[in-house]
């Protein structure tokens, strides 16, 4: 008896994995906001970030007023809690606090093994264009 449990444990477990892949290769890219963009408490946000939209559906990471001070643990903590589910496919809109958005990318880094996507707002375009990050790209190096 327990051997035929082992069986339909196993055989659930192989299901259920196989389930998981499927769902997250159907996933659609999520556009991973690292901080609400300022003046969208007062219901006036200084940027329009729904171009970006095009790329995936926003997750808004950070309220717009967090901030790096002394103690950076709490704010990774939640950086992370955030990010866990990240991966190729998706994209990283770098907004807010400077020293939040390199803990942001350090952490996707991380978790993708150095390649991950950001988008770049250009201002003669007036749109979003997908920028594909390799730290660990092999080539040579311009002077």
């Amino acid at each position: 008896m327990f051997s035929c449990m082992v069986s339909t444990m196993k055989e659930k477990n192989i299901v259920k994995e196989f389930l998981g892949d499927v769902i997250e290769a159907t996933r659609l890219p999520v556009v991973y906001v690292i901080q609400e963009i300022a003046g969208t408490r007062d219901g006036r946000p200084k940027i329009n970030i729904l171009g970006a939209a095009e790329y995936g559906s926003f997750k808004f990471l950070l309220p717009e007023l967090s901030q790096m001070i002394f103690s950076p643990g709490p704010l990774i903590f939640k950086l992370r809690k955030g990010l866990k589910d990240f991966n190729e496919k998706d994209y990283l809109l770098l907004t807010g606090d400077p020293a939040i958005i390199g803990v942001a990318c350090s952490i996707v880094s991380d978790i993708t093994n150095g390649k991950y996507k950001l988008l770049k707002w250009d201002k003669q375009e007036r749109k979003y264009y997908p920028i594909d990050i390799n730290l660990y790209e092999k080539g040579k190096i311009d002077e």
